[in-house]
């Protein structure tokens, strides 16, 4: 797998006076500083809960001017966790969210009897190998600690990673809820710390490696550029983990809803990702 190493534009700063930016952390919800405008009397109003980075910056930043222009206004809700953003979405507490990829939806619908759906594809991250205590996967050590995500699917995301590396080999080399259990071939005595996503970038000062979810890597002030290792283009990153627009059934169709992800898959969402993420945020449309 080759690494591709193109300069990165800086993050473009969140327009909070723009867009009613609450914060949930796993403790629950708490109130942030900045209101949004008031809205006409026949503008919608359009709540949408979001991982901080870069899910909460693209809609603050960029989807919410536009869709002002519309007469709609884009409230959103910030979430620390994978759980709480699908609750509210099936409770009505928040319109739609944006946080995770299809992937993720579909077993979180499988587990919870959830029937949420997606309105729209609208991005992906690359998963990447971050160095740790070593920097050398060529000539990685016998033993060496390599930490994954915990969670359904991201896990099995970050094992065909390090298999298409040849590093592992597992059992079904197609399987996305693949677990250290699945691996049927680890020639160098490999071991992984599985962590919860959000963890991943701290394991860095304990073990060797660490495969990182995009959003967390952004967070923490990591790129694609500085990885050891990224998921090829030509992976299954783009169709099997592309990032939603998610809502409950039959929102699909709303015209607010619909608004968002026609200004989050049109060339100027293009234009401005590669500008503001370069290869860490990518189009998947």
């Amino acid at each position: 797998m080759k690494n591709l190493n193109p300069s990165l534009s800086r993050r473009s700063l969140l327009k909070t006076a723009v867009v009613g930016l609450g914060i949930l952390s796993l403790g629950g919800l708490t109130a942030c500083g900045g209101s949004a405008p008031a809205a006409t009397s026949d503008s919608l109003t359009l709540t949408v809960a979001a991982s901080p980075t870069p899910h909460a910056e693209i809609l603050a930043d960029f989807a919410a001017p536009l869709l002002a222009e519309r007469g709609i206004e884009l409230k959103v809700k910030e979430y620390t966790d994978y759980i709480q953003p699908n609750k509210d979405t099936s409770a009505g507490s928040v319109d739609a969210n944006y946080f995770q990829h299809i992937t993720y939806l579909e077993d979180y619908n499988e587990k919870n009897g959830t029937d949420l759906v997606s309105a729209g594809l609208i991005h992906y991250e690359p998963f990447a190998v971050y160095a740790g205590t070593s920097d050398d996967l060529d000539n990685i050590s016998d033993g060496a600690t390599i930490a994954i995500p915990s969670d359904p699917t991201n896990e099995g995301r970050a094992l065909l990673l390090l298999q298409d590396l040849g590093l592992i080999t597992l059992n079904d080399p197609e399987n996305l809820e693949s677990t250290p259990k699945d691996i049927e071939e680890n020639p160098h005595g490999l071991k992984f710390q599985e962590l919860e996503a959000a963890a991943l970038p701290r394991a860095l000062s304990s073990a060797d490696f660490a495969v990182i979810n995009g959003n967390y890597a952004i967070e923490a002030g990591y790129h694609v550029s500085d990885a050891l290792a990224h998921e090829s283009s030509d992976s299954l990153a783009v169709e099997k983990y592309a990032n939603i627009i998610c809502v409950a059934k039959g929102d699909e169709d709303s015209e607010a809803v619909r608004a968002l992800v026609e200004v989050l898959t049109s060339d100027d969402f293009k234009a401005y990702l590669e500008k503001t993420y370069g290869e860490d945020v990518l189009p998947a449309f």
